[in-house]
């Protein structure tokens, strides 16, 4: 890889073996010869936030290295995504996969097609605690991803997922 930045994506599925899902999903994700994978949060199942009454998530986080820009690696997971038949009819809807780009090493976009850091990723238990498990130093908006983890309203439906 030639110029790369490193990137927090995450994951979450609640449709079909969504353990099974997630893990083909990484190894889709980083299975291109731009993206390469840096580190790998816990599972954890999760309440879902919003929209209509649906089964429980289970969610993870992974930081990746990656010489794609922006655009071209949100085009990589959706791809990867649609492999994994996911269907946009119902916002907040249940989904077999459902990949998000939280940070983008230090770039931030207000772009309606990509919004950096993700707009929600800082009051979302289910991608903060795994990402502070996962990177105990982490930080979003100029806090500790732990700190945000703490006051985050979700965080009490939040358990580790300790497989089938």
């Amino acid at each position: 890889m030639s110029s790369t930045v490193r990137s927090v994506l995450a994951l979450g599925s609640n449709l079909g073996a969504s353990n099974d899902t997630l893990a083909l999903a990484v190894a889709d994700l980083v299975e291109s010869d731009h993206v390469r994978l840096h580190a790998v949060s816990p599972v954890v199942r999760t309440k879902p936030v919003g929209g209509p009454e649906q089964p429980d998530y289970l969610n993870m986080v992974i930081e990746v290295e990656t010489d794609l820009g922006p655009y071209e690696l949100l085009a990589h997971c959706q791809a990867v995504e649609d492999s994994h038949l996911r269907r946009r009819t119902v916002r907040w809807g249940p989904r077999t996969l459902d990949v998000d780009i939280i940070t983008y090493g230090a770039w931030t976009s207000d772009d309606e097609k990509l919004i950096i850091p993700h707009p929600r990723a800082a009051s979302r238990a289910f991608v903060l605690q795994p990402w502070a498990w996962m990177d105990a130093g982490a930080r979003l908006d100029g806090r500790s991803v732990a700190e945000l983890a703490a006051d985050a309203e979700d965080l009490a439906g939040l358990v580790p997922f300790e497989g089938v």
